[in-house]
């Protein structure tokens, strides 16, 4: 008996036995491609709605128009704000504006190829739908990033875990891994301190990543990310678990967090590794214990101990900010009846080497067995199911 293909659920609108072959296919891609233009269309509006497109509009004239006037530079760092302000509103309104002209673009495009039966204008379309549909959904996903801080850029730390050597090596693979994440998807990076390992590797780093919604994508990779592989440093060749914990927080401009400096415990000690002229030669290096919290944050990078100690107060006040917003939705959560699912220490993803390779996600299940792509910065799709988890109430 020869194997039945798989039932393909027919569509009532198109599906006529009585026309031949070809014309039931060329029928059939062309509800295929009305019927992306229509999802299209329906995300669009779902995005037009979330993003409050009518305001940003309105928004976007009000700030050219601030910038239009002669004394616009007289305030540089109000300026700055303004033009940061001024791209991140442009964005939004030129996105939806140019999705919907290409959408009208391809409805005509494949009214044309049925009046005019010209096959090459349906395929233009259909590769316009898929292209459209893609870029929508992108668009929607980032509809998703309206928490306060969302928008901010960010600062990334990642500490090793138990296991020396080891651990110390993992740090400097992520460290790799979210600074090629940052490169792929246009965002600036700026390392504040890294903490070299005795042999290799890492103990600790902290960057700033800078761009738009550096801070709404990188809260999605909080946690400990496990690692397991053969370890290199192993002479019996044995395999290894090692763990390393990550945590994002965001850069805040309108600080509204006072810090006492009678809660502050300030260290000064000589900075390791690559630096400026006086860098390894006088005490630069600071960090700065937050008591009530315990929250520590240290700078090495800047070529004074001045300039550090500046740099680890604006991280202090990102990591204070971010732990004022995670108390507060605790809270709300107690009052909800909800518990928690997110504690500190929390195992996110895992990263296995050995016996076989796969990257999986623990909070969404979604995983790859691509591993040294994820490893190259390939983390977008972890991050996305996140936020749509997140955006559906399901995600941990």
């Amino acid at each position: 008996m020869i194997p039945r293909s798989p039932q393909r659920v027919p569509d009532p609108a198109v599906h006529c036995r009585g026309l031949p072959r070809n014309l039931r296919r060329a029928t059939a891609v062309t509800s295929e491609i009305r019927s992306r233009l229509s999802a299209v269309s329906e995300i669009l509006g779902r995005v037009r709605i979330a993003s409050s497109y009518e305001t940003q509009c309105l928004r976007l004239a009000e700030l050219e128009s601030q910038m239009a006037e002669g004394d616009f530079w007289n305030d540089r760092e109000s300026a700055e704000k303004t033009i940061q302000e001024l791209k991140r509103v442009k964005e939004t309104v030129t996105n939806i504006d140019e999705i919907e002209k290409r959408l009208g673009d391809a409805e005509a495009l494949l009214d044309l190829a049925k009046t005019e039966q010209d096959h090459d204008s349906k395929t233009e379309a259909a590769s316009e739908s898929r292209q459209l549909l893609a870029q929508v959904e992108r668009l929607e996903l980032r509809t998703l990033l309206s928490g306060r801080h969302d928008v901010s850029n960010a600062y990334l730390s990642i500490h090793a875990g138990a296991g020396g050597t080891e651990a110390c090596d993992w740090v400097s693979m992520l460290r790799r891994m979210f600074l090629r994440w940052a490169e792929i998807n246009g965002f600036g990076s700026e390392v504040i301190e890294e903490l070299s390992g005795d042999e290799t590797g890492f103990k600790t780093f902290t960057a700033r990543i800078i761009g738009a919604y550096a801070y709404g994508y990188l809260r999605a990779e909080t946690g400990v990310h496990r690692l397991v592989r053969v370890s290199p440093f192993d002479a019996q060749a044995r395999r290894h678990t090692t763990f390393a914990s990550v945590h994002a927080s965001p850069e805040v401009d309108d600080v509204d967090i006072e810090i006492s400096e009678s809660d502050l415990r300030v260290d000064t000690y000589r900075a390791s590794g690559a630096g400026g002229q006086h860098v390894n030669t006088t005490d630069s290096a600071v960090r700065i214990t937050h008591l009530p919290t315990g929250i520590v944050v240290q700078c090495q990078n800047q070529r004074s101990q001045h300039a550090n100690r500046a740099q680890a107060m604006l991280v202090l006040q990102s990591r204070l900010t971010e732990f004022e917003e995670k108390k507060r939705e605790e809270e709300m959560a107690k009052l909800s009846g909800e518990r928690s699912e997110i504690a500190f220490g929390s195992q996110i993803r895992s990263y296995v080497l050995h016996p076989y390779k796969m990257v999986k996600d623990h909070r969404t299940d979604h995983e790859t067995g691509n591993v040294d792509a994820t490893l190259d910065g390939e983390l977008q799709p972890f991050i996305e199911e996140w936020l749509r988890q997140q955006a559906q109430g399901g995600g941990n």
